[in-house]
């Protein structure tokens, strides 16, 4: 499979994802199929909790963000992607996570922010920085392991002053990465692990192992560890791009982010062609602090298609 299929999925899957999770966000297990018994029927795309069908939350607007950043600098300039997202953050957005709206509204610098909030609450292993990850794993993958797991863990701590954050997007990085070079990412779990720093590495090798079931989660999924691990495992019991959708959605609890990171996973592997039209075609991704601006399926294919040539010193495809 062409990397321009795999880069679109991870891009367009992530989006389609959250958008099918938000309105099931914080509800029940089994939600969704309850609601949409058959699997093609249609309909999914329904909209509710404040949000209209087919529009994405606030995991896919910072994850445009960041691919704005990175297109428009031609590298990874920190402070700017901090600013975005101040701006987007003092624009009203209609959902925006407790820590990192703390994050970026404290007042402190950018490369400050996010530990003293972690020094005052001693809590920031939320999955923010997880959610917003599918546009860097498309733009760093061609740049190669070391480079696309160091980005990750940078614009993480943007946000996320605690390292487990950090480590969990950067293994959601490489995760892509496998995938574009057409090796089973799942298969490569223990190799990927082998990278994790050491404080954080047996909490995700628990949740990412063959055998773990969410059900197991000492956490909610709205921690980045059971996150990960969920959106892993929906991969890894399904064979299809709508089929782990589904089963990451009736998990229930934070549905748009833990099948945001399904749909990127899903989107790599499966690539574009196996995200359903009936999902693709009511997307649409509101930026708020754009001047109103709104982005739809074609917009995230040619941002798709630009993110995947890789940061300036990268290969490219």
């Amino acid at each position: 499979m062409k990397w321009s299929q795999r880069a679109a999925g991870v891009v367009v899957g992530s989006a389609v994802g959250d958008a099918l999770g938000g309105p099931f966000e914080f509800g029940p297990q089994g939600a969704f199929s309850a609601r949409f018994p058959a699997p093609g029927a249609g309909g999914e795309m329904c909209g509710g909790g404040g949000w209209d069908p087919g529009e994405a939350t606030d995991d896919t607007q910072m994850a445009v963000l960041v691919a704005q950043s990175l297109l428009e600098r031609g590298k990874l300039d920190l402070p700017d992607v901090f600013a975005r997202f101040q701006r987007w953050a003092a624009s009203e957005p209609k959902d925006i996570g407790l820590q990192t709206e703390d994050v970026l509204t404290n007042g402190m610098p950018w490369d400050l922010a996010a530990a003293i909030h972690f020094q005052v609450n001693r809590r920031a292993a939320g999955n923010g920085s997880l959610m917003r990850a599918s546009t860097s794993a498309v733009h760093f993958a061609p740049a190669g392991q070391e480079a696309t797991m160091d980005a990750a863990r940078r614009i993480a701590a943007l946000t996320h002053g605690d390292r487990a954050a950090w480590e969990g997007t950067a293994i959601f990085h490489e995760l892509v990465r496998l995938a574009f070079e057409d090796t089973d990412p799942l298969a490569a779990l223990p190799d990927v692990l082998a990278l994790v720093h050491p404080d954080h590495r047996s909490r995700y090798a628990t949740v990412l192992a063959p055998d773990w079931h969410p059900d197991r989660a000492t956490e909610f999924n709205g921690a980045v560890w059971p996150c990960l691990g969920s959106a892993v495992w929906a991969l890894r019991t399904t064979g299809g791009f709508e089929e782990a959708i589904r089963a990451a959605i009736d998990l229930g609890g934070d549905t748009d982010t833990v099948a945001a990171v399904t749909g990127g996973l899903a989107g790599a592997c499966y690539g574009l062609d196996a995200i359903p039209t009936r999902w693709t075609r009511p997307l649409h991704v509101p930026l708020p602090g754009s001047g109103g601006r709104v982005l739809y399926l074609d917009d995230l294919l040619h941002l798709a298609h630009r993110l995947e040539r890789g940061p300036s010193t990268g290969r490219g495809r």
